[in-house]
């Protein structure tokens, strides 16, 4: 009777597949952090023991290369049909929820050497759209470094702030505000009295502002006439 409980439940698991391992070191990362993800943790998780998985993935390099191919995949792909400025902006937005998503690969996204076809699809197609436009090579290459930083750069700032959506911030900004009232840090009383705190606010709001000012800096780099695309679409 004890080998029958105990043989039951393994018999009702989904069987182990490459696609099941990686979905469960997704949400293992998801969940707890890509630090807490290891080939133990994993099979664990799985229900396995670790040297099953050896079947599957070579090792946790490959299931690195592999989720973060999955990030990718997520992200929508920029198109040369639409203005440059309108794919840049939808890119963006969708690389901003990913990672939204998915905190613990911010870090991650251009740090493997073995990238999958997903991640070579979205730098291609984010690079065409920027040849398309009229961007020379080098200033196409630029342009995409400075619109990952600003991405990146937000999505990680966002990701460490105490607080997310409208209205949060003044639960968490108030005390703090009590500090600079005293008047020895009046220009930082000045932003949170007059902005922060104000109903409404949200700093996921100046993710759209740095980004609008990003566009029109760049129509600055193409030859004359070849930006038709109002950064404002």
């Amino acid at each position: 009777m004890i080998v029958e409980e105990i043989v039951e439940p393994i018999r009702d698991r989904p069987p182990l597949s490459r696609e099941r391992v990686l979905e469960g070191a997704v949400q293992i990362a998801d969940q707890s952090g890509i630090a807490t993800l290891t080939m133990r943790s994993l099979a664990q998780a799985l229900g396995v023991k670790p040297m099953s998985l050896y079947y599957y993935v070579a090792n946790k390099g490959e299931i690195l290369d592999a989720i973060i191919d999955m990030v990718f995949s997520e992200i929508e792909l920029p198109s040369t049909r639409g203005g440059w400025q309108s794919e840049m902006r939808r890119r963006a937005d969708s690389v901003r929820q990913a990672l939204r998503r998915h905190p613990w690969a911010i870090g991650l996204l251009e740090s493997r050497t073995s990238p999958g076809p997903a991640t070579l699809r979205h730098h291609d197609a984010t690079l065409g759209v920027l040849r398309h436009a009229g961007f020379s090579v080098a200033l196409t290459a630029h342009a995409y470094s400075l619109l990952d930083s600003y991405i990146y750069g937000f999505a990680l700032q966002e990701a460490a702030l105490p607080f997310s959506g409208p209205d949060t911030a003044a639960e968490v900004a108030t005390p703090i505000v009590e500090l600079f009232l005293a008047g020895e840090y009046p220009h930082m009383a000045e932003i949170a009295t007059e902005h922060i705190l104000k109903p409404g606010y949200d700093f996921g709001d100046e993710f759209e502002i740095g980004l609008n000012v990003i566009l029109q800096a760049l129509t600055q780099w193409l030859p004359l006439g070849e930006s038709n695309d109002s950064v404002t679409d």
